[in-house]
């Protein structure tokens, strides 16, 4: 099997990195959820909050990889500009090697970059913040969270809504790439 650079670097992105904390997700939050002192002996939340700290810094890592990698390496692939003899303003064997214009030249697939793209493009960014946010709340309260109600459901909360973000813009991601592949 060959995988040229493009397709590589959108495997990386996407099933490599995306996937790894889409997977972590759930990991976490059964982590968070989990950590109460009705439940857990003294021992287990500590050692649980030593694998909620690590585990919470790698999924952070993996999802601003996750972005940093589509934004500066996929992403310009998807936006290249066609040369000004092929034809933008109708779908084509040429113009399909330029994903963004090729969805752009039909009104059946304008709304692909329209939303989806525009999603990815901006709302997207907004997970790797979140995950951050969740993986510093864990090393600030670390085993406080077993008995601080609050600010644990603070936490799951801002690691749901980054989950959703994030597996919202994975679909969109999938599905662009099915109806304007970037290789």
């Amino acid at each position: 099997m060959h995988l040229t650079d493009r397709e590589l670097w959108t495997l990386v992105h996407g099933m490599g990195f995306g996937a790894l904390y889409l997977l972590a997700f759930a990991g976490g939050i059964a982590g968070l959820y989990s950590l109460r002192t009705k439940l857990v002996t003294v021992e287990g939340i500590l050692d649980r909050v030593s694998r909620l700290r690590w585990g919470s810094a790698v999924m952070a890592v993996c999802v601003w990889l996750t972005v940093i990698v589509g934004t500066f390496i996929v992403y310009p692939w998807y936006r290249a500009k066609p040369p000004e003899a092929i034809d933008t303003k109708a779908q084509s064997a040429e113009l399909m090697d330029y994903p963004r214009y090729w969805l752009l030249a039909s009104e059946e697939t304008a709304e692909y970059h329209h939303f989806g793209m525009e999603w990815k493009e901006h709302v997207a960014w907004i997970t790797p913040f979140l995950a951050t946010a969740v993986a510093v709340g864990v090393f600030a309260y670390g085993k406080e969270l077993s008995t601080d109600r609050r600010a644990r459901f603070i936490l799951m909360g801002l690691f749901i809504l980054s989950f959703a973000l994030s597996g919202v813009a994975g679909l969109f991601g999938a599905l662009i790439t099915k109806a304007a592949p970037i290789i």
